[in-house]
């Protein structure tokens, strides 16, 4: 049974940006140079604490209804929550006809239907899923159920990785980034033509990046700005900003990062970028038992 919603203010400390460009994915562009951004983040308002995701993962801003955000528990009851900006549990969606395995990212994107919700059962902790799926549903106005009619299964060209991130683009095309914590970390993409209830061989876009990166350095999460122009990927403590078109062509070079540990999260998972430059960030608890977490930043990036 869920518990009421409660907050609480902590004391937060302003971040400023970080200039220099760092690669992450394509070892292969490491020798191409990319412009650094004017990136700065500053915290906004207090840390709110959600006691129905306290295993708080993926994170999206609402195409549908303005304000909205889209957070989910990566195990348990298949349930889309939706949010205020302050954190608020506005409303549950039961998802019928499936279960969760290890749901990790959510992402809002255009669909043949108009605005829909993408949902990543694709982590894999031990490396060892013969495939992974993509629920696709049509982005719900008000609480209730849907029952889920699309499922696109997948495999990697390479063997199986464990992931955190979904990333829809702005022209529909649908990529997942692995967390770098079985393998290094690679991006790969689903084929154009999605077809329901069949398994997808998903396409590596440019070269993996050249190690395994540190625990500090695993993807827990991705966004797509609302103007579509920038990538925002993210570890537990740090956002770092990609222009999308060279992320989606393989050249994986950061154009800014930004520290995030002033937000005061306990196990920082996932983000999403509003039309407004408002970043917000999910998080687990830390344990079972405890609440998860949404912080806002307000951000600016000057090119």
């Amino acid at each position: 049974m869920s518990q009421p919603f409660t907050s609480r203010t902590i004391r937060i400390i302003p971040v400023v940006l970080i200039l220099a460009a760092v690669p992450a994915i394509g070892s292969a562009h490491r020798q191409k140079p990319a412009a650094t951004a004017a990136v700065k983040c500053q915290p906004s308002g207090p840390l709110a604490r959600i006691s129905e995701l306290p295993e708080a993962s993926g994170l999206a801003i609402s195409r549908r209804t303005p304000g909205r955000l889209w957070s989910h528990n990566d195990s348990g009851e298949p349930v889309l929550v939706a949010l205020d900006a302050r954190g608020s549990v506005t409303a549950r969606v039961q998802l019928t006809g499936v279960k969760i395995d290890d749901w990790e990212g959510v992402a809002v994107g255009a669909c043949p239907g108009g605005s829909c919700v993408y949902i990543g059962d694709i982590g894999d902790n031990d490396a060892e899923r013969k495939r992974i799926t993509v629920y696709r549903v049509p982005e719900p106005a008000s609480e209730g159920s849907v029952a889920v009619k699309e499922a696109f299964h997948a495999t990697y060209p390479d063997g199986a990785h464990d992931a955190e991130t979904l990333l829809v683009a702005p022209d529909g095309g649908v990529f997942i980034v692995t967390k770098g914590e079985t393998g290094a970390i690679g991006l790969y993409r689903f084929p154009r033509d999605l077809r329901a209830g069949e398994t997808h061989r998903l396409e590596r876009v440019g070269e993996p990046a050249a190690k395994r990166p540190s625990e500090t350095e695993r993807i827990t999460d991705g966004t797509v700005s609302a103007d579509g122009a920038w990538v925002i990927l993210r570890t537990r403590g740090r956002l770092a900003f990609h222009r999308s078109a060279d992320l989606f062509a393989g050249r994986s070079v950061e154009a800014g990062r930004v520290d995030v540990t002033a937000a005061g999260e306990a196990q920082g998972e996932g983000v999403a970028m509003g039309a407004d430059g408002a970043v917000y960030l999910a998080g687990e608890g830390g344990g079972k038992s405890q609440p998860g977490t949404l912080a806002r930043f307000n951000c600016s990036i000057k090119p």
